[in-house]
C-alpha cells in the first residue's frame, strides 16, 4: 500500500523499460538549467536534505564514540568490538532495508528508519555504562544502513543514467557539509563539558534534528517499479551482473582497509600523537572540505566519460590514507594525510552510480541492499583485527590497512573493463 502521493513521479516520466525517467527537453531558463545540471529533482532534494540534517546531528558525536566508550569504562577490545558490531549491523540491515523500500515505498521506509535511529540516539543519551551503547547501536544503524538502499533507489528512480553521478554528488555534498563544522563543534563541547556530558549535549541536538528530518522525508514522492513475480534473495544475487560482482569483491578489500583503522583514528591522533579533540575535529573538517571541492567536477566527468577511472582513484586514496597517517610528522603532515582522506570521495558518486546503473530496476533497492550486506558482513571482523594489531603497535593496523587496500585496487583495475562502466 502506498502513502498518498507515493505513486506520483515528479522528476520526469518513466521509460518503457522502467529503468528510470526519460531525459526531458533542455530547460530554457538559467535557473532551470542549473536545477537540471545539479540533478535537483524534488525527491532527490528531499532525501539529500534528510541526509544533511541527520549528518549534522550524528557528526557532532559520531567520531568521538570511541572516547565516549572509554569514558563509560570500555576497554580497547570493546572499542574494537564496537567497530566490528557497527560493520556487521551495517551489513545485516542492508537487505531488509532494501526489501522494505521495494515493498512499501521509499517514503514509508525512510520514515520508519529515522524513527528507529532516534530511539538509538535516546539510548546513547541515557546509557549508564558502555554495554548500553551496543543496544543503542542496534537502533542507530537503522538510518545509516537500512536507509541506504532506499536512498540509492531514489536516485535510480528519479533520474536518468546520465544524471545519476551528479545526483549522488548532491547527496554526498549535503551529507558531508556538516562534517566540515560538526566534529569541531563536538570537540569543543567535549573540551568544555568533558566527554560524557559533551556527547550527551550533542545527542540532544541530534534528537531534535531527527524530528525535523521526519518532516522533510514526507516530501519524497517516487513510484515503485512493478515486478512480474516475487524474487527471493537468491534470485536477487543471480541477477547481479559480472562487473558488479567484481566491484563488490574489490570493495570488500578496500572497506576492510578502512575498517582496520576507522575507530582507531581518533585514538591515534589524540592519544598517540597528542592532539586535542578540537584539533582532531579541525582535521576532519579539512578532510570533508577536500571531498566537497572534488565532488562536482569529478561527477560531471564520470557521467560523461565513464566511472572506472574515478573508482580507481577513490580506491587508491583509501589505501594511502592510513599510510599517510603513520608517516605524518606533526600537524602539517596530518593535514596532508587528511587531505588524502578527503580524496577518498573523488569516485564515490561514480561507484554508487555504477551500482545503480547495473542493477535491474524492479530489484533496485534489494540489489543495493544485498551488495552492502555482503560487503559489510565480510568487513565486520576488520575492527576487531585492528584492535589486536593495535595491541602489538598502534601503527600496525594502519600499515596492514594500506596493503589490503592496494590489493583491492588491483583487483578492480584488472577485472572491470572501462567499457562496462561507461
Amino acid at each position: 500500500m502506498q502513502l498518498p502521493g507515493e505513486e506520483r513521479q515528479t522528476g520526469g516520466s518513466v521509460d518503457a523499460t522502467g529503468a528510470g525517467p526519460r531525459a526531458t527537453a533542455a530547460p530554457a531558463t538559467w535557473g532551470a538549467r542549473l536545477v537540471a545540471s545539479l540533478a535537483l529533482e524534488r525527491s532527490v532534494v528531499a532525501v539529500s536534505l534528510a541526509m544533511l540534517l541527520m549528518a549534522l546531528g550524528e557528526e557532532l558525536w559520531k567520531r568521538f564514540m570511541p572516547k565516549y566508550l572509554e569514558a563509560l569504562g570500555a576497554p580497547v577490545l570493546a572499542v574494537g568490538l564496537y567497530g566490528s558490531a557497527r560493520d556487521l549491523l551495517d551489513g545485516l540491515y542492508q537487505y531488509p532495508g532494501g526489501w522494505v523500500a521495494d515493498r512499501y515505498g521509499r517514503r514509508r521506509a525512510l520514515l520508519l528508519f529515522v524513527g528507529l535511529a532516534a530511539a538509538g540516539y535516546a539510548t546513547y543519551l541515557v546509557a549508564p555504562g558502555w554495554p548500553f551503547v551496543f543496544v543503542g547501536l542496534a537502533f542507530v544503524m537503522a538510518w545509516s544502513s537500512m536507509a541506504s538502499p532506499a536512498l540509492f533507489a531514489v536516485i535510480g528512480d528519479a533520474l536518468p543514467r546520465e544524471r545519476r553521478a551528479m545526483g549522488f554528488t548532491v547527496q554526498s555534498i549535503l551529507r558531508r557539509v556538516p562534517i566540515v563544522v560538526a566534529p569541531t563543534l563536538g570537540g569543543l563541547l567535549i573540551a568544555t563539558h568533558g566527554v560524557r556530558h559533551g556527547v550527551r549535549v550533542a545527542l540532544t541536538v541530534t534528537l531534535a534534528l531527527a524530528a525535523l528530518t521526519l518532516v522533510v522525508v514526507w516530501r519524497v514522492r517516487v513510484p515503485l517499479v512493478p515486478q512480474a513475480a516475487p524474487t527471493r534473495i537468491g534470485g536477487v544475487w543471480r541477477a547481479l551482473p559480472r562487473p558488479l560482482r567484481w566491484l563488490l569483491a574489490s570493495d570488500v578489500f578496500v572497506r576492510t582497509c578502512e575498517g582496520l583503522v576507522d575507530v582507531f583514528i581518533v585514538l591515534y591522533v589524540t592519544s598517540v600523537l597528542g592532539l586535542s579533540a578540537p584539533q582532531f575535529g579541525a582535521l576532519v573538517a579539512v578532510q570533508m572540505a577536500t571531498a566537497i571541492l572534488v565532488y562536482v567536477p569529478a561527477a560531471r566527468r564520470a557521467d560523461r566519460a565513464g566511472r572506472k577511472p574515478f573508482v580507481v582513484a577513490t580506491f587508491i586514496a583509501f589505501s594511502l590514507f592510513p599510510l599517510a597517517l603513520v608517516l605524518a610528522q606533526g600537524l602539517g603532515g596530518l593535514i596532508v594525510a587528511f587531505v588524502i582522506g578527503g580524496l577518498r570521495e573523488v569516485g564515490e558518486p561514480a561507484r554508487k552510480a555504477l551500482i545503480v546503473d547495473l542493477v535491474a530496476p524492479h530489484l533496485r533497492a534489494r540489489s543495493v541492499g544485498l551488495y552492502y550486506l555482503v560487503r559489510s558482513v565480510a568487513v565486520a571482523p576488520a575492527a576487531t583485527v585492528g584492535a589486536a594489531l593495535w595491541e602489538v603497535a598502534p601503527a600496525a593496523p594502519f600499515l596492514a590497512a594500506a596493503a589490503v587496500g592496494l590489493a583491492g585496487t588491483l583487483v578492480f583495475a584488472a577485472t572491470v573493463h572501462a567499457s562496462e562502466t561507461t
